[in-house]
């Protein structure tokens, strides 16, 4: 009966196992994707001169399916970050390899961005670095040497074929242009342009009411067509073709009907693929009206002076049967 029986334990179990003090650190509790998951790499999340703004645009971009629009406007209306923030990560994006853009112009002359994001770039980058060492087998003989001095001795007249392989130098100018390539890997290489687009039509003499009308044609496509919403921009930058065209007496709705019918699909640049029309389908102005022939006016009625009856004549006298009743009473 002098012994003690513990019965109870003397505080509550601790729900974190080993230690009683919690992490100061994260802590993960991971759930296992069956569905809707993105595998991205740490050498994203966790590098070291990419800000989270690009590293949080990375995994946006590599989550979308392909042919997805990742435009900067696009962008900027999807998330709360601002135009010029989105760039910003873009350009970091490119400059270390995980996106290329090039401008190309599609048969209908519309010049379109395309968007190449690689999950891997240092593989990319390796790719492009391997072909560099050419130069290996001339070291391999003093690896040879310094592993094997004794061995260095026999071989002393083998060197002499070396004079031989002075020739293998020319290829060295191959490397030159692995900068280039390496360059155009991260910054995208400028496309030649075949024929740089005209400036937008002016009209000769401005006015106030016809620029106002143009304004409100652009503002008013987007009831006729939902995709031509412009932004304001856009609408004063291409008021002044549009007044061009009402200036060549051209009817708003005939302007309407040339920006609204036969539009691409998908429209990606709704303000850029106005502009191509307002300078590509502007009419002639029209030629002068011809002036009317005006018809020979009839002459004066005259009073006559012998039966008091009204005749048409240049002049004041007698009808023509007081005239030839006259000759008659002779």
């Amino acid at each position: 009966m002098d012994s003690q029986q513990i019965t109870a334990p003397s505080r509550a179990p601790s729900r974190v196992r080993g230690s009683v003090t919690p992490p100061s650190g994260v802590v993960h509790i991971n759930s296992r994707h069956t569905s809707r998951f993105t595998v991205v790499g740490n050498h994203l999340t966790q590098h070291r001169e990419l800000s989270l703004t690009a590293i949080g645009l990375a995994a946006h971009i590599q989550s979308l399916p392909t042919g997805a629009k990742i435009g900067i406007r696009f962008l900027a209306d999807r998330f709360p970050e601002s135009e010029p923030r989105i760039a910003a990560a873009l350009r970091e994006l490119e400059a270390h390899g995980y996106v290329r853009r090039t401008r190309e112009r599609l048969p209908s002359g519309q010049a379109v961005t395309c968007t190449v994001l690689y999950n891997q770039p240092s593989s990319d980058a390796a790719r492009t670095a391997a072909p560099k060492p050419q130069p290996g087998p001339e070291l391999s003989p003093s690896h040879t040497a310094s592993r094997h001095p004794a061995a260095t001795m026999p071989p002393t007249p083998a060197p002499s074929p070396a004079p031989a392989q002075p020739p293998m130098p020319e290829p060295t100018p191959a490397p030159e242009p692995r900068p280039n390539a390496e360059a155009s890997a991260l910054t995208p290489a400028p496309q030649p342009r075949a024929h740089p687009r005209p400036p937008l039509p002016q009209p000769q003499v401005p006015d106030l009411d016809r620029h106002r009308a143009a304004v409100a044609v652009l503002a008013d496509l987007r009831r006729h067509e939902p995709r031509l919403l412009l932004a304001e921009n856009d609408i004063h930058r291409l008021a002044p073709a549009v007044a061009a065209w009402l200036e060549r007496d051209a009817h708003p709705d005939a302007v309407r009907h040339t920006l609204t019918t036969d539009l691409p699909e998908p429209l990606r640049q709704p303000a850029g693929l106005l502009a191509h029309r307002l300078i590509t389908h502007l009419p002639p102005p029209l030629p002068a009206a011809p002036t009317p022939v005006s018809a020979p006016r009839p002459h004066p009625l005259q009073d006559c002076g012998g039966c008091d009856r009204l005749f048409r004549a240049p002049e004041p006298g007698r009808c023509r049967d007081c005239r030839t009743a006259v000759p008659e009473a002779a």
